[in-house]
């Protein structure tokens, strides 16, 4: 087994994968002076979509009350967390290739797409209530020595285990 063996094919330790994203959170931390975020980017590219069709959500409730400093006009390259959703998008198609594990799958049936795009609405929903995703409102929070961050792993494993049950009884 060589070294490209070794780091391409087969799977690398949780250690190391935590090692890695704690100093991709810090390098980050230093640089734009923001935690890790995912669906703070995606709802800048939902914005950057509304403000071309000549919409202003700068005046929207949410973005006067809970991002008091949003004030439109942003591209997608000027924000920092989406040019790191762009990198991860990138990086993730880079490394099925590498490993040559780049396929496509069959849709099943109707069914999967409608819970597919319930699952998807339910959990952007669900991720500006919570003020993140996973990466931001548990992984950026718990070093932060946040409260909400432990609540929100507590409830994450809960509402894993309730959608694994749903999974099994009615998709798979």
């Amino acid at each position: 087994m060589g070294l490209y063996y070794k780091i391409v094919k087969k799977p690398w330790p949780y250690w190391v994968g935590g090692i890695l994203l704690a100093l991709l959170n810090i390098s980050l931390l230093l640089i734009t002076g923001s935690v890790w975020g995912v669906t703070t980017g995606l709802l800048y590219w939902g914005l950057f979509i509304i403000e071309s069709l000549g919409a202003n959500p700068a005046s929207w409730y949410y973005f006067n009350v809970y991002s008091p400093g949003f004030r439109g006009g942003y591209t997608l390259i000027l924000n920092p967390h989406s040019v790191l959703n762009i990198a991860i998008i990138i990086g993730a198609l880079l490394a099925v290739l590498w490993a040559n594990q780049y396929k496509f799958k069959k849709i099943k049936n109707m069914k999967q797409i409608f819970f597919a795009l319930a699952g998807g609405i339910l959990m952007g929903y669900g991720s500006r209530l919570s003020f993140g995703c996973n990466i931001g409102a548990y992984f950026s929070a718990i070093p932060s020595f946040s409260l909400h961050g432990w609540v929100f792993g507590v409830f994450i494993f809960v509402g894993a285990y309730i959608g694994t049950r749903i999974l099994y009884k009615y998709i798979i």
